[in-house]
């Protein structure tokens, strides 16, 4: 069963494009990662939100403990307002099968 997980990074002052640039330069690592299904990520401006989705529990436990994350983690190392808010989620499929859930 795919798992979608939503991670939260709140850059700390001035240091917003470069903790931007770190997670885009992470980005085509991780889309070669198997059980990678998406990897997106998406601003507001203060905020940057990782909207991913993995083909399983074991796919996304294989990213999270692995090289990736751990440079890009070592990168951006004193650059963060806080943690990040990281939620793993499971799909309430409603309505369409395709619009209905990721």
């Amino acid at each position: 069963m795919s798992v979608v997980v939503v991670a939260t990074i709140t850059p700390s002052e001035g240091h917003y494009d470069e903790v931007r640039q770190i997670l885009l330069d992470a980005i085509p690592r991780v889309h070669q990662e198997a059980g990678c299904e998406r990897y997106s990520l998406h601003e507001d401006g203060e905020r940057l939100v990782m909207i991913e989705k993995w083909e399983s529990a074991e796919a996304l436990d294989t990213h999270s403990n692995g090289e990736v994350l751990r440079d890009a983690g070592r990168a951006m190392a004193g650059k963060l307002a806080g943690k990040l808010d990281v939620r793993s989620l499971a799909a309430v499929p409603a309505g369409d099968a395709a619009k209905g859930a990721l």
